[in-house]
């Protein structure tokens, strides 16, 4: 582990790598310390916020899902991260790039701004982590990602399919994977959502895993079929914190009962680290309806354990 001294090493840090060197409870405030820049320069990874809650159809607050992640994140930030037993960021140069601006008052603009938002990053050559949020930031983000690797596979954690028809293309929240799948973007034969627990009648070529049968096939197993769809397309991951049971997230905007615990999740996760994952985003927290940050907590959480998979496929599969 690289030691840092001092305080607010979101501003003051002189390397980007290695984790520890503050107090969990105090210092400005970024995703696991990372040092705030939009100097993307030799960065393997950006987070990045979208603080956009304009598309929810239920409780609204995912607006103020970014600043909720970072500051969870702090108590994640001293120390190598149980299980994988190593410090990701020895591997990685992980910077906080800030949050995506655009126009509230413009909503038609909205899609937009996201999308060159995040081609921007991806033509830097840095990889991203974006911080919801509501799950509508995912489509422009798929057409960002969709800009440089081509049709990906989506690895969707949700209650909810996405997939609904709409008349028209709205800001909404509960479509983007449609629109994905009609626009090519994602490779419905390659994809696979996990924890649902809502009804559509059409699943438009997706694999779907549903809380019951996750349930019964336990993480390795759920793990194992994640892969085998997947195979070896560049794969996009999308964590939509209401995959998990409200006992565990009640912090959303579109909370379902019987959903994965943490650590169901969590060890799903790490059964992937052969999975190319070539980008992620974590959605859909609510702050005004969590309970003690535990909702951010788990974002913030399950960010981590993706940093670490991606570190761990930069570097080989040691330690």
């Amino acid at each position: 582990m690289v030691k840092k001294t001092g305080s607010d090493q979101a501003f003051t840090a002189t390397t980007l790598h290695g984790m520890g060197g503050e107090p969990t409870y105090g210092g400005a405030l970024s995703f696991l310390r990372r040092r705030y820049t939009r100097d993307l320069s030799g960065v393997d990874v950006a987070v990045t916020g979208v603080p956009l809650d304009l598309a929810t159809t239920n409780r609204p607050g995912a607006r103020f899902g970014p600043q909720a992640i970072r500051r969870a994140s702090a108590m994640l930030s001293w120390g190598k991260p149980w299980p994988w037993g190593f410090d990701p960021f020895e591997r990685l140069a992980v910077v906080d790039a800030g949050d995506c601006w655009f126009d509230f008052g413009r909503p038609e603009t909205i899609a937009a701004a996201i999308e060159r938002h995040a081609r921007a990053i991806l033509e830097a050559g840095s990889a991203m982590l974006t911080l919801g949020g509501d799950h509508f930031i995912s489509e422009p983000l798929l057409r960002a990602h969709h800009a440089r690797y081509g049709p990906l596979a989506l690895v969707q954690f949700d209650a909810h399919s996405d997939t609904w028809a709409d008349e028209g293309r709205r800001l909404d929240h509960g479509t983007q994977f449609l629109y994905a799948i009609e626009d090519g973007l994602i490779d419905p034969a390659g994809s696979v959502q996990v924890g649902i627990r809502t009804h559509n009648d059409a699943d438009h070529g997706i694999t779907v895993l549903d809380a019951a049968q996750v349930e019964a096939a336990g993480a390795a197993g759920t793990a194992r079929e994640i892969a085998r769809v997947v195979g070896d397309r560049p794969a996009y991951f999308s964590f939509d914190v209401d995959c998990l049971d409200p006992g565990f997230a009640p912090g959303t905007g579109t909370p379902v009962a019987g959903g994965l615990s943490t650590a169901m999740a969590r060890a799903i996760l790490r059964g992937l680290v052969d999975v190319p994952f070539v980008g992620m985003d974590v959605v859909e927290v609510s702050p005004p309806y969590d309970v003690a940050d535990v909702t951010a907590l788990a974002a913030a959480t399950i960010a981590l354990d993706w940093l670490c998979i991606v570190a761990r496929q930069r570097r080989g599969r040691s330690p």
